[in-house]
């Protein structure tokens, strides 16, 4: 699912043709002493769409509806699978799965948690006629396809016949296939339930919802979010919530399009965390804020990525991977990220199983193959590389054109959206033909999370697929892995799918990120998860 701004990057100049503006002359230690009633505010980018749980397939609403709803499922710091609103996930063959709720648990309006509000939310998603983002995520169910008839077809069918109620605490889930790793899928986005009052008398989730959702996580909305005009999330403590609650009583998330105003506000007090680092800011952050700067590893991979489904400029592979051999991901690693980040050699991160070393060959740096190659296959003369300047990428997008200018002998045009949701838009209109950057925050720990959701041709329409890619070589491999007896036999397929998406080049891993993030003096506990996501019942106010 998530594509994600990205952004915890680090300063550098030596691939750069421009300076470092430093970030402002706020006081580090501005701001005061926080007031009991101040919410604890964190850094965000706006929001790509309101809030359908199914269709919020970016990092920015993802981290939103994780504060609002409380998931099936959660992961320990090994990567493992704990039981979280569910008090069982069973299956004997991989195939029919039997899940089976927690007591306790009820909406934000008081209403309890059942099982049927699962089985409407996930029909809701998985139906085409909704347009839901996240669609592909249910492709495994029995019954998806009678709800995925096709473009300019009927939707005959009331929901996925493989999804039953038993009891107000449970129901069953029956695949079309055996997956092994279906359990493991079950903490993301889109497979949060939704309550009765989500649905109008059409059937269909009101806006009204998606604007002030009705959770049954820590936080509830304390008013309708509206898009394009507020520049704030605010949210209060549900205390029904019967797990671990948070310590503190308003959570606030501050909408910016600049992450160095975000840090200048960071650094004056006036913004309690801050998971997007500009690269600005990093030579700096750790001397300055001690303790209260982080850099962790991250399960994330950053791209460029191609059009390739509406735009035959970058059709040839050859063409592709001369790109990819023109870029210098060690400098841009070491020194644009200041060595926070490492140069990618693989489409699977190395935090996750499945990771080889060295994999892709065509990702390495060898500007003297990339030219004649570049040449030889008639690549264009010109080039757009377009990202988003809501998060701090400007500077490795100029290394990287930088890299093409002179090892290819191309003009390179960078071109900057104001918002991440803008240049994903875009793309899902197809009206964007340039390059892109982009990257991607895994929805949960398997190494098929980075290939499904972003390459598979279900997840063209369904899914993140932005290169409008398709192979069914690789397809087909991914639905092996998918059937395999054991997570251990299925990698293999994966790996086997991976070793396509090498030779094939939809995207070009660029580096394997790291986050980098920093909290000011009212907080202390922040702790980011793998989903890039704020622990919040880790953190706490200093008075």
């Amino acid at each position: 699912m998530r594509v994600t701004k990205g952004a915890r990057i680090t300063a550098g100049t030596a691939l750069l043709a421009l300076g470092l503006a430093a970030c402002g002359g706020q006081s580090s230690t501005g701001g005061g002493t926080a007031s009991a009633d101040q919410p604890v505010r964190m850094e965000l980018g706006e929001p790509q769409k309101l809030f359908y749980p199914g269709d919020t397939t970016e990092s920015e609403g993802s981290e939103v509806l994780a504060a609002v709803f409380a998931p099936l499922v959660s992961y320990d710091e090994n990567k493992q699978v704990v039981d979280d609103v569910a008090e069982s996930i069973k299956s004997t063959d991989n195939k029919t799965w039997t899940i089976k709720l927690k007591p306790g648990y009820t909406w934000h309006n008081d209403e309890p948690l059942i099982a049927q509000n699962y089985v409407d939310a996930w029909n809701y998603a998985a139906n085409q006629d909704n347009v839901q983002g996240a669609n592909g995520f249910f492709s495994r169910v029995e019954g998806w396809a009678d709800l995925n008839p096709g473009e300019g077809k009927t939707v005959s069918a009331k929901g996925m016949k493989g999804l039953k109620v038993v009891d107000d605490s449970t129901f069953k889930v029956t695949l079309s296939k055996p997956f092994s790793q279906f359990k493991t899928m079950l903490g993301y986005t889109s497979f949060y339930p939704l309550p009765k009052a989500a649905f109008g008398a059409d059937g269909k989730v009101t806006e009204a919802y998606a604007k002030q959702p009705i959770g049954q996580g820590y936080f509830k909305f304390d008013k309708p979010y509206n898009k394009g005009t507020d520049q704030s999330i605010d949210l209060t403590r549900y205390d029904k919530f019967p797990g671990d609650k948070p310590k503190f009583d308003k959570l606030q998330f501050k909408l910016y399009s600049s992450a160095e105003t975000a840090f200048n506000d960071l650094r004056a007090g006036n913004l309690d965390i801050h998971d997007s680092l500009p690269p600005s800011a990093i030579a700096s952050a750790k001397a300055e804020l001690g303790e209260r700067y982080m850099d962790e590893a991250d399960a994330g991979v950053g791209y460029i990525g191609f059009p390739m489904q509406y735009n035959k400029t970058y059709a040839n592979v050859k063409v592709r991977e001369a790109i990819s051999l023109a870029i210098d991901r060690k400098t841009i690693a070491e020194t644009v990220f200041s060595g926070t980040r490492a140069p990618a050699d693989d489409f699977i991160n190395p935090l996750l199983d499945g990771y080889r070393p060295g994999a892709c060959a065509v990702c390495t740096y060898d500007p003297a193959k990339a030219k004649s190659q570049y040449a030889d296959n008639g690549g264009p003369k010109t080039l757009e590389l377009g990202y988003n300047s809501d998060g701090p990428h400007k500077e490795w997008i100029e290394a990287v054109a930088n890299n093409l200018r002179a090892n290819l002998g191309v003009q390179v045009t960078v071109k900057p959206f104001e918002k991440f949701a803008s240049i994903l838009d875009e793309l899902d209109k197809k009206t964007y033909g340039g390059m892109f950057r982009m990257g991607w925050a895994i929805d949960y720990p398997s190494a098929e999370n980075y290939l499904t959701p972003v390459f598979s041709t279900v997840a063209i329409k369904t899914g993140s697929n932005y290169a409008g890619w398709s192979n069914k070589a690789f397809d087909d491999l991914l639905a092996k892995g998918d059937s395999a007896a054991t997570q251990a036999q299925g990698l293999k397929y994966y790996q086997q799918a991976d070793d396509i998406l090498i030779k094939e080049l939809p995207y070009i891993p660029v580096y394997f990120y790291r986050t980098n993030a920093a909290f000011s003096q009212h907080v202390k506990g922040v702790k980011i998860n793998l989903l890039n996501q704020v622990e919040w019942t880790k953190v706490e106010k200093v008075a």
